[in-house]
């Protein structure tokens, strides 16, 4: 379990495009080098996160709102002794396109004191069980915002071949092949792989393939289901492996992270 002065909740709202919500305070917990499928929209109530962005030192603070872009490997540590405190929204991509993806990596700390009232203000209606539609509206109204500034900060668009690392990140996606049967399938080799994914993507494949996995083992255990089930829908080895990787990206075990909800 969480140690004792780590605290976690996350839930599933009823809105569209929004796949978690997240309240956590750290002191100890490290993140190691990860990716998720959907945005990141991040509120830090107090201290501080030290992180890197795809291999750039960044710093998320009180007062902004922090976006991290889907499929951009970052990590995450407490910036002071005492530890932070986080409140998180995943959005999928009906909320925010693709091509911002290089504004969010290049400026991920958005100052915008107006932002910081609307997202804290959409935290408080989604934990009080906010009516599903009110809550949308309000989700749509942050992001927005939260486009603007990114679109403000976009290069002139510029076209940009998606390239071996992105074939390779969808067919890990889709049944998760061996890297010597993907090697043969595109025409190169194995370590070719992994160098493109990693210089792509900050970690190599192995590791992205365990993070997509425990990214559903979150929500089937936000959605109720057994923790040996969730391993085994997984691909994990048995609940104890399960917990291990769990404990080792989000500070917690299945078990506490289920009961937070």
């Amino acid at each position: 379990m969480a140690g004792p002065l780590e605290r976690v909740r996350a839930w599933r709202p009823p809105v569209p495009g929004l796949s978690e919500v997240l309240h956590a305070h750290f002191t100890e917990h490290a993140y190691p080098s990860h990716v998720h499928a959907e945005w990141t929209v991040l509120l830090v109530d107090a201290g501080g996160v030290d992180y890197t962005l795809d291999g750039d030192p960044q710093q998320a603070v009180t007062r902004r709102v922090t976006v991290l872009p889907p499929y951009v490997s970052h990590d995450g540590r407490s910036a002071s002794p005492g530890g932070f405190d986080k409140r998180v929204l995943y959005v999928d991509g009906r909320w925010l396109p693709e091509r911002l993806t290089g504004a969010a990596i290049r400026s991920p700390s958005l100052s915008d004191p107006g932002l910081v009232r609307a997202v804290s203000a959409l935290h408080g209606r989604l934990g009080s069980g906010a009516d599903p539609l009110e809550a949308e509206a309000r989700l749509a109204l942050v992001i927005e915002r939260i486009a603007l500034h990114l679109s403000a900060a976009e290069p002139p668009p510029a076209l940009r071949d998606p390239g071996l690392a992105r074939v390779v990140r969808a067919r890990l996606d889709e049944d998760q092949p061996t890297l010597e049967s993907l090697a043969c399938e595109l025409g190169t080799h194995p370590s070719h792989l992994v160098r493109v994914f990693r210089r792509e993507y900050g970690l190599p494949p192995h590791r992205y393939v365990v993070g997509r996995r425990l990214d559903r083992a979150r929500r089937l255990l936000l959605d109720g289901r057994p923790i040996a089930q969730v391993a085994a829908e997984t691909g994990f080895h048995d609940q104890s492996h399960l917990t291990r990787h769990f404990r080792a990206l989000l500070g917690t075990t299945p078990g506490a992270f289920r009961g937070a909800a």
